[in-house]
Parts: structure tokens; sequence; C-alpha cells
């Protein structure tokens, strides 16, 4: 595994020597960011994205530094120094240059990466944004933060965001109701039913598949819900091992043979493990992430080449999916000959 310290520098080689990750961790390369004062310190990553290539990614840490990590061209550029930490980060706008990043004065502001000039400041929350939905178009964006959208006193909003390939925003609250919204007019469409009551899952997290069917839910719970969004109903609850005891991020695999239907399903759990398992068969396909070198967020590639992942050290980790899987393949292939 190649490690690369960044070192204050404003732009320089990710890494030095063609990567060829192992199967076993699937590491291409691990980024650390370490001032060069005279009593050196760690500057955490807090948050990541990729662009819509999914060849780019854009990382900020809790001091405002924001860098564009170039997996094609093997570059690093320091974009911008905000002075402040970033609470989200958006990358896949219309126009391919600017990001949106959102910051611990409750702002949100549009850069550009290339001018590294400001192009927009938005204000209007109360409380930190804590994500950002981004319209397939790229023209529009969903911030969300404990302030808006609540429909009572008591009952705060968990995620808003674009449902993939149309124009239909799902809001989730922390009663467990969900409702999905016409883009242009905020016409509900429909809500889902309330999940059996023998399901004491409060949600926290969700994931939707890139044909925007399937609906994944998680919470405090080794359970996930899986929701058919066009019949409106949960058909699926999944169990993960007894050593899960929370979910804090999911995430779908994108595949380019599946149309969209994604059937790999990634679960961070509270171990600082990301598993990935297949929905169908319900089998874990692989790993990422050790008890040692926990994983505190993740996001996963548009084309799903990659996993960009920040450890709860502050630093940053990115995998190749091809060497994860590269055993499961292998194997898939055995089955198919015999």
């Amino acid at each position: 595994m190649q490690s690369t310290d960044l070192r204050n520098k404003e732009s320089g080689k990710i890494w030095h020597r063609k990567p060829s990750p192992a199967t076993r961790d699937g590491i291409i390369a691990n980024i650390i960011h370490n001032t060069s004062d005279y009593h050196p310190k760690v500057l955490r990553f807090l948050n990541v994205a990729f662009d819509g290539t999914g060849d780019c990614l854009i990382a900020g840490d809790h001091q405002g530094n924001i860098y564009v990590f170039d997996l094609c061209g093997n570059r690093f550029n320091l974009v911008q120094r905000t002075a402040q930490a970033c609470t989200a980060l958006a990358f896949n706008l219309r126009r391919k240059s600017e990001f949106l990043v959102a910051l611990a004065d409750y702002s949100i502001k549009c850069f550009d990466t290339v001018t590294k000039e400001l192009v927009s400041w938005m204000r209007g929350h109360e409380s930190s944004v804590f994500s950002i939905s981004v319209h397939a178009s790229g023209k529009y964006a969903i911030t969300t933060s404990s302030d808006t959208l609540n429909i009572r006193q008591s009952v705060g909003i968990q995620k808003v965001f674009f449902l993939p390939l149309s124009n239909t925003i799902l809001s989730c609250f922390k009663d467990n109701s969900i409702f999905a919204w016409e883009c242009d007019t905020l016409f509900c469409k429909y809500q889902l039913p309330a999940p059996p009551e023998s399901s004491s899952i409060l949600y926290k997290v969700f994931a939707v598949t890139r044909d925007g069917r399937i609906l994944a839910a998680g919470g405090k719970s080794n359970h996930l819900h899986l929701w058919c969004l066009e019949a409106r109903q949960l058909f699926r609850i999944i169990q993960m091992p007894t050593k899960v005891r929370a979910i804090r991020h999911l995430e779908f695999l994108p595949d380019s043979f599946d149309a969209g239907s994604n059937q790999v399903l990634g679960v961070l759990s509270q171990d600082g493990i990301m598993r990935f398992i297949n929905t169908q068969t319900c089998k874990l396909l692989f790993e990422i992430g050790s008890l040692d070198e926990g994983i505190s967020s993740s996001v996963i590639s548009p084309h799903g080449r990659y996993i960009a992942s920040i450890l709860e050290n502050g630093s940053l980790n990115i995998y190749s999916v091809q060497a994860l899987t590269q055993e499961i393949n292998k194997v898939c292939m055995y089955d198919q000959m015999k």
C-alpha cells in the first residue's frame, strides 16, 4: 500500500509508482495530510465526493483545505482554502469544474476548480448542512440540515435527496415517514406505509439503486429494509451479522451490466467495517476497513470502479473495486465453466 502525505503542498503526484492493489485489501493509495509546522499535526479529512466521470474526487479537511484528486492523471491539486471545516461536498454539477461545499458557518459556496474563484454564495440554513443531493441534470441541488422541512417540532428530517432518473424528491423523517414529492411543483406524489410494528428500526441512513426503483433503509439495528418504490411496499428484510449493532452508511455498488438495478449494497456499521452484500442472495461478498483501521464514511464512484473512504484516523483510502471483487469473479467464471 502506498501512502501519500500532502504536507500542505498545492499540487503533486498521488502515487510515485503504478499502484498494484492486493486482492486482500484493494487499496490503491492512502492519503494523509500532515502539517509541516514545527509541531506537525494531522489535518483530518471530513468529506469526499466523486465527479460525474468517477475518475476525479474532491476531499475537504477540518481546516477547510479542499483538494481535487485526478485518479487517471495521477495528480492532486489544492483548489480552495475556506479556512473553516466543510460539512458536505458535491462535485457532479452541470459545469464539470464546479463544486458545492457546505461550511461550518451554515453557508454553502460554489467554487470552480480550474479558476479557483467563488462562483456563488448561498445562505438560509440555521444549522450545519449534512448532505447535498444534486439532480441528474446537474442544474439543481437540495441541501439538508436539521432545521429544514420539519413537519412539526418533534419530527426532524433525516435526509432529502433526488431519486435517480426522475424529477422526484424523497424526504425521510425521524419518525420513519417517507414522502415522495414532484420536483417542479413540490406536490406530494405518495407516502410509503409505516414499517411493520415488529420492526424496531428507526431509519437513519438510506440508499437508492441507480434506476431509482429500490430504497434501502437502516439504523440502530442489524436489520436492513428494502422497499420497492414502484409498488410502494417493503419486500425484503435482511439481517446482518450479530456483530453489526448499528448502520452508519448505505450505498449501492454500480455495475455497468445491470442496467441500474444494483444488487450489491455496501453497509458501513458501527465497528468501522463496510460489508458488501448481495441483496438477492444475502451473501457477504467482500469488506473493507478493519477494527484497527476503521472507516468513518465512504463514497462509491458513479461507474463503480473506486471506493473512497475516510478512516477514523482522518486519512483517506482509495480502493479498487476490481481488486476487491477479483476472487468473486473467479468463482463466478468457474461456476459457469462447470
